[in-house]
């Protein structure tokens, strides 16, 4: 008896361990097909975006986004992270609790949204296709809170192969949309199109896979109880939400839509792989880690294998294209709008940098319930951000915008050491041995450009250059562990028990 007890995680035991390291590995090796498919998506999706739109119809994107972003913070008050990082088992009240209140909450904010309009379009000089891209945002926000009871269940129970499938089909509905219109024409229109798109099919998939039937209830008892860990969760969402979308909406004023467009350009291809990969990991392992809080040893493998598995992928592909970027420009006639882009593109990916591993590690202390410290790390790279970005944005515009993304990303090491205290994860295994690959091979794949041509055969050779040297470069300094790691991987994704 002492042995099945000693499986379990909680009283409950409404997951063994031994089930969910099965299922966090089966849902990260899941989800990195979604990366794939993703990345794919998205990659082209941006290729065909940059020739199509204007850097000010980037900039508009990017400010009125923002501006929505900003009102998504108080849709939640964090009771779908709550709900996931709850030890105990989840009670129908908790999902109707939370489903009710947040419908209220999204509501209010709607109503909200249409009354400051107004406001927004005389303080940005926003067109009419703006402020109809405002209202489909909010919209989306309705659509996408109605998807939140049935994505806790799938996330709790660590079923990621459902969440894939969801992810995969409404990003696919919101490329094509987006880039067809953009090809048309369509200009801010392109973007309003897709997010009612994404929105409504991300709705109808979830409920698909996930069946739930929406109640209105609110049980005061599990309402308070969420709340405990709701609260605090979302006070650090809120610093985040101020110090990125309140960012944009300032630099928006200071620098200009155009310099804004080039900006979010350099971040949205510095931050393409990041986005995909971390979002996939973190997704899996907020549950995992939750789950794991009392076995210190298996959390301190599952965290240095997390963040391995983010900086292996990430960072070669960060390197790359910073390397790349310049001969990619001057080969794509229609790129040439983006030369201006690219100081802050390589100074930005710093910032992705630091964010590929420091994501991970503030996830890790959400999950074991480090609220404080987190709290503590989101006020400081909020005091930094808007301290040194917009000043330096100010007096060197975008270039010194992209020099304080940089700066603020490097502050970083201070969440490595006291994240260190709690669970001691290996520094050199997750993150040092991937960077040091990814330095040599950016290093000769940028000893190769200075002697290829500038043409399109030149980048294909270059990047295989960069493939070979990175996988070679990477086994050397892992070894048999990066393979032995991929057999797990593959068993636990066709194991049978490992969908038990």
């Amino acid at each position: 008896m002492a042995e099945v007890e000693s499986e379990h995680l909680d009283p409950t035991g409404e997951i063994s361990l031994e089930t969910v390291k099965k299922r966090s590995v089966r849902g990260v090796v899941t989800l990195t097909g979604r990366y794939f498919v993703l990345y794919a998506m998205t990659l082209v999706a941006q290729i065909f975006l940059g020739a199509f739109l204007t850097r000010e119809q980037f900039g508009v994107y990017g400010v009125v986004s923002a501006a929505v972003n900003f009102l998504v913070y108080f849709s939640d008050v964090g009771l779908a992270a709550s709900l996931i990082q709850k030890k105990e088992a989840v009670s129908e009240e908790d999902l109707k609790t939370t489903f009710t209140v947040q419908q209220i909450l999204v509501f209010v904010l709607f109503l909200v949204l249409v009354l400051v309009s107004g406001s927004i379009r005389e303080t940005y000089h926003l067109s009419q296709s703006g402020i109809y891209l405002l209202y489909a945002l909010g919209l989306s926000l309705f659509l996408s809170s109605l998807k939140t009871i049935p994505s806790v269940i799938l996330e709790r129970s660590l079923r990621f192969e459902k969440v894939a499938i969801a992810n995969i089909l409404e990003n696919l509905v919101y490329n094509v949309i987006l880039v067809f219109l953009a090809w048309k024409g369509a200009g801010i229109t392109s973007f309003t199109f897709a997010v009612l798109g994404r929105g409504v099919i991300g709705l109808l998939t979830i409920y698909i896979l996930q069946p739930w039937k929406p109640a209105l209830l609110v049980s005061r008892n599990s309402l308070s109880k969420l709340l405990r860990f709701g609260i605090p969760y979302q006070l650090n969402t809120f610093i985040a939400v101020v110090k990125d979308d309140g960012l944009t909406l300032l630099l928006g004023r200071i620098i200009g839509f155009d310099a804004m467009g080039i900006l979010i350009w350099a971040q949205k291809w510095s931050q393409m792989s990041l986005r995909i990969v971390m979002d996939t990991v973190t997704k899996v392992t907020f549950p995992a880690f939750a789950r794991m809080q009392t076995a210190r040893d298996h959390l301190a493998r599952s965290t240095t294998r997390s963040i391995f598995f983010i900086t292996f992928l990430t960072f070669p592909a960060i390197f790359g294209l910073v390397i790349l970027a310049p001969v990619i420009i001057k080969v794509v006639p229609r790129y040439e709008q983006w030369t201006p882009a690219m100081v802050p593109l390589a100074l930005v990916s710093i910032n992705a940098l630091f964010a590929s591993f420091t994501t991970q590690i503030t996830n890790l202390l959400n999950a074991i319930g480090r609220i404080k410290t987190t709290f503590f790390l989101m006020l400081m790279w909020a005091l930094l951000t808007w301290l040194l970005i917009p000043p330096l944005g100010s007096l060197y515009g975008v270039n010194g915008a992209a020099l304080g993304f940089a700066l603020v990303g490097s502050s970083s090491i201070v969440a490595v050491c006291l994240a260190k205290r709690y669970v001691d994860f290996s520094i050199r295994d997750s993150i040092l041995k991937p960077l040091c690959a990814a330095f040599v091979m950016g290093a000769a794949i940028f000893i190769l450009r200075r002697v290829l041509p500038v043409n399109v055969y030149s980048v294909s050779i270059l990047i295989i250059v960069g493939i070979v040297v990175y996988s070679v470069v990477i086994v050397a300094f892992v070894g048999a562990s990066l393979i032995e790691d991929a057999r797990r991987s593959f068993r636990a994704l066709f194991s049978r028990n490992a969908s038990g």
